[in-house]
């Protein structure tokens, strides 16, 4: 146990050099990090604790971390979204500018695209040239205390026990990238005139979800036969989907883990972990009995992976029991 421990403090401790020593001239370093983190939650950790990454999952990543990114944020910047670079545009925002000025709306539309092997290639060698082997270079010397440099491979594999930090430690990761992130974006000069507060950029880079879920409330209403997901009380009017597993622990819209609820049973479990029978009854109903109706129904506006969402959902729960955190059950705060 003592050893495990030193093991995390150390990851940690890593984490915070990375911050303090490494060399930022754009925010690619920030989106890497950020993108072996949530890599680490969406997939299964083998027995022996040294997860393979491959090259094309990171690219996919990075071109989800950065699709809000690359939206206009002020009219007075060239493009209208927000530099990410000292020098120039990331090439990555202006390629997904092109797909969404084109009606791409997600990564999975995207790889259907005539544009898809052009920003696949640019993206790929933005990965190798800059944050893939640049990341552990702290005070101008390589550190590899999360994966090894072996150049002439498609993948990284992480050192042992890394994609289980990773995992215990998803929230600070993420925090400390963002963080990051967005401390590089504010002190390049040409954002600095269209900036306003600290938290309106926070937001915009990484708040809440902009995609529309109306597009699910009909499926789900009907998978759910007009009923509440957690009362199990018709739905009236006043019906919003919700993200099973809180938006707040993992920002993205996959389809699988949407549900249909009252505004007072949403508003009520905010972002908590809903209770192990939500839980039993969610995986029967998005990952088994009507996963198919899902994808084929929202395909076109979110991603549909019910394995990745199965992944998450699992990381979450494992992660909330070892904390010993609650569970919501019902409104009114009630908690088990």
């Amino acid at each position: 146990m003592e050893a495990l421990y030193k093991h995390q403090i150390d990851f940690i401790s890593y984490l915070q050099r990375l911050l303090q020593e490494g060399t930022f001239t754009s925010t690619y370093k920030f989106a890497f990090l950020h993108a072996l983190a949530d890599i680490c939650i969406e997939k299964e950790i083998p027995d022996n604790g040294r997860l393979v990454i491959s090259f094309a999952e990171i690219v996919d990543k990075l071109i989800v971390l950065y699709w809000q990114h690359a939206m206009p944020f002020n009219e007075e910047l060239p493009t209208g979204a927000l530099l990410q670079s000292t020098d120039n545009q990331a090439k990555i925002i202006t390629d997904i500018t092109e797909l969404q000025q084109n009606g791409i709306r997600n990564l999975d539309q995207a790889k259907q695209s005539p544009y898809w092997k052009s920003i696949y290639r640019n993206t790929m060698n933005t990965l190798k040239q800059g944050p893939l082997w640049r990341l552990q270079v702290l005070s101008r010397q390589e550190d590899c205390y999360l994966f090894p440099h072996i150049k002439n491979r498609d993948y990284i594999e992480l050192n042992p026990g890394i994609a289980d930090c990773f995992r215990q430690f998803h929230d600070l990761v993420v925090q400390f990238a963002r963080q990051g992130w967005i401390e590089k974006v504010s002190k390049i000069q040409q954002n600095q005139s269209v900036i306003g507060r600290a938290g309106e950029l926070s937001d915009f880079l990484f708040g809440t979800s902009r995609n529309s879920l109306k597009s699910a409330s009909l499926v789900l209403k009907d998978i759910q036969q007009g009923n509440c997901f957690y009362c199990q009380k018709p739905l009236k009017g006043n019906a919003e989907v919700d993200h099973f597993i809180p938006f707040t622990k993992y920002n993205n819209d996959l389809a699988h883990n949407f549900v249909l609820a009252h505004k007072a049973c949403n508003n009520n479990k905010r972002d908590y972990l809903a209770a192990p029978v939500h839980r039993d009854k969610w995986q029967e109903q998005n990952l088994v009995l009507n996963t198919s109706q899902i994808t084929r129904e929202l395909a076109n506006y979110f991603v549909c992976d019910p394995k990745r969402t199965a992944h998450v959902a699992n990381w979450a729960y494992d992660i909330a029991e070892k904390n010993g955190n609650k569970f919501w059950l019902a409104t009114k705060d009630v908690f088990i």
